[in-house]
C-alpha cells in the first residue's frame, strides 16, 4: 500500500489473562497493512476498587470519541463491568459468530456455522427479583419493541450480505406477551425484507434440531436469555468456550450503528494468568470482526481465515491439544497471514 490507512480505537484492560491477550492482539496488528492506534483504558478490578467512577467515565469518553473498542475480560466482584458497560453505551445487540475449525477435538461431527443476534438487554437478565417471605420469590421479565426491532434489523442485514435466511426463536407459545412481542417485531422486519426467508421456531425445539441437524441454521435472532444459552451450547458443539468471540452494538433512534465493542466470550482464567499458555483465539477472532465493522471487512475476515488455519495446521495451544504459548500461537497466526 502506498500509503497505510490509520484506525484509533478504544482498549478496555481487565484482570486475569487480559494483559496476554492484549499482548496478542498488538503482536497481530503489527503484521496488518493498517496503522492500529489502541487507546488504552484501565478496567482492572484494582482501578475499579480505587475510583470506579472514574474509570468507567474515561471508558466512556473513549469509546465515545472513536467509535469502537476491543474489551478483555473483567472480573466481577460489587458489579459486572459487562453490564455497567451496557448500561452506559447503551448496547442493545448482541452478535456471537460461532464456526467450526478443522482440527479441533469435538463430540460432535456436524458442521456449525452459526450467526447468533441477541437482544443485549431484558429478558430474564434485568431483574435480580426479591424474595416473597420463605419460600417463594419473584423477578419481573421485560421485552421492549425497540431493542427487539435493532436485533431483528441487524440479524436481516446479516443474513442479505451472507445470502441466508432468519430464524426468530423464543417460546411464544407459553410465554405470549413477552417473546409474542418479539415474534411480532421480527414478523414486521421481516415484512420489509421480503427476499430474505423467515421462520420462527420454538427456542427448546430449535437446540434438539440444532445438535442434530446444524447445517440447517445460519442466522438466529433471541430475547437475551435465549441467547445466552444459545451460544455457549453452540461453542460447546465447536469445541471450545474459548473459540467465541462477541460484539456489541449501540443504535441510533435511525437504526444506524453509534457504538461497537468487541471482546472474547471466556473469563478471566486466573489459574494460568502470567504464564503465556492462555488461548488467545477468540481475541484475535473479536479484534478481526472489529476491523470488519471499521471499513477494513477484508483484513478482518482474512484474520478471522488464519487464526483458523494456524489451528488447521496443529499449531494450537495447551487447551486444544497443541504445546505452543500464547506469544507463539500468535506468531503461527501472523504467519498464516502471510500465506
Amino acid at each position: 500500500m502506498a500509503h497505510q490507512e490509520t484506525l484509533d480505537l478504544a482498549e478496555f484492560h481487565g484482570d486475569g489473562i487480559s494483559a496476554e491477550l492484549s499482548e496478542s492482539v498488538h503482536q497481530l496488528a503489527q503484521c496488518l497493512p493498517v496503522d492500529i492506534i489502541f487507546h488504552p483504558v484501565d478496567l482492572t478490578l484494582e482501578r475499579r476498587n480505587a475510583d470506579a467512577a472514574a474509570a468507567y467515565e474515561e471508558a466512556e469518553a473513549a469509546i465515545r470519541k472513536h467509535g469502537v473498542a476491543m474489551k478483555y475480560p473483567t472480573v466481577t466482584a460489587e458489579e459486572s463491568p459487562n453490564k455497567v458497560l451496557r448500561d452506559r453505551f447503551e448496547f442493545s445487540v448482541i452478535h456471537r459468530p460461532v464456526r467450526s475449525i478443522p482440527g479441533v477435538v469435538t463430540r460432535h461431527d456436524g458442521q456449525v456455522n452459526l450467526d447468533i443476534i441477541r437482544i443485549a438487554v431484558g429478558g430474564t437478565y434485568e431483574d435480580a427479583g426479591r424474595r416473597i417471605g420463605t419460600e417463594a420469590a419473584v423477578s419481573v421479565r421485560v421485552i421492549e419493541r425497540k431493542p427487539s426491532y435493532h436485533a431483528a434489523q441487524f440479524a436481516f442485514h446479516l443474513a442479505k450480505r451472507l445470502k441466508a435466511d432468519v430464524v426468530s426463536a423464543s417460546k411464544y407459545t407459553i410465554q405470549r406477551a413477552t417473546d409474542g412481542l418479539f415474534e411480532e417485531v421480527c414478523a414486521g422486519v421481516a415484512a420489509l425484507h421480503p427476499e430474505i426467508g423467515h421462520r420462527s421456531e420454538l427456542f427448546d425445539a430449535l437446540l434438539a434440531k440444532l445438535i442434530m441437524n446444524p447445517e440447517d441454521y445460519r442466522v438466529v435472532v433471541t430475547p437475551n436469555e435465549y441467547g445466552d444459552f444459545l451460544s455457549d451450547a453452540a461453542c460447546g458443539m465447536i469445541g471450545s468456550i474459548g473459540l467465541g468471540a462477541s460484539a456489541s452494538y449501540a443504535f441510533s433512534d435511525a437504526g444506524d450503528i453509534t457504538l461497537a465493542m468487541f471482546d472474547p466470550a471466556g473469563g478471566t482464567a486466573p489459574d494460568i494468568a502470567g504464564k503465556g499458555l492462555c488461548n488467545p483465539s477468540a481475541a484475535l477472532l473479536a479484534f478481526g470482526m472489529l476491523l470488519e465493522h471499521s471499513g477494513f471487512r477484508g483484513i478482518g475476515s482474512t484474520v478471522g481465515a488464519a487464526v483458523s488455519q494456524a489451528i488447521a495446521d496443529g499449531k494450537t495451544t495447551g487447551d486444544l491439544g497443541g504445546t505452543l504459548g500464547t506469544k507463539e500461537f500468535t506468531a503461527a497466526v501472523c504467519a498464516a497471514l502471510g500465506r
